[in-house]
């Protein structure tokens, strides 16, 4: 059967193999993130995922393609179970870091790894295929971002 469908697929358009592609992926990804065991919200793990390093409350926003506004309860609720702190921006001192404390850089680590994994079970693609995967993706969401954030993106 899926040879049936590969040799179908095969005689479209490298455009729609690709959105074919990507849709597929994104709802193969998006059934098995359940399946990462935590209690936090995915609101909360895309915010543990984006604080690779301390971040202002608005850089972070932009990283998460929100206002500052909107992100500011999850901050408090990961704040609240010890995920993360606010300290002072040694540039800024007006301005506050939100930082990762050792259990929320233990929960992102456990969380990226986890994605990773289930990325290369879901994609098939080995590392080097999974790297020119990122860097043509990083080029769409560019060029996608340029034309403004997508409404399905502001949720």
């Amino acid at each position: 059967m899926p040879d049936d469908i590969s040799a179908r697929h095969g005689r479209l358009s490298p455009e729609i193999q690709a959105i074919m592609g990507v849709y597929a992926l994104y709802w193969k990804l998006e059934e098995t993130f359940d399946c990462i065991e935590t209690e936090l919200s995915h609101p909360e793990c895309h915010m543990l995922i984006k604080l690779d390093q301390p971040k202002r409350m608005g850089v972070l926003a932009a990283d998460m393609l929100s206002v500052p506004s909107t992100i500011t309860a999850t901050a408090d609720a990961l704040e609240k179970t010890g995920y993360l702190t606010r300290e002072r921006d040694p540039e800024d001192r007006r301005a506050w870091l939100l930082v990762l404390t050792r259990q929320g850089e233990e929960t992102r680590n456990m969380l990226v790894a986890e994605a990773g994994d289930l990325f290369h079970r879901a994609s098939g693609l080995n590392l080097e295929e999974t790297a020119e995967f990122a860097r043509l993706a990083c080029k769409i969401r560019d060029n996608v971002l340029k034309t403004g954030i997508p409404e399905g993106l502001k949720k």
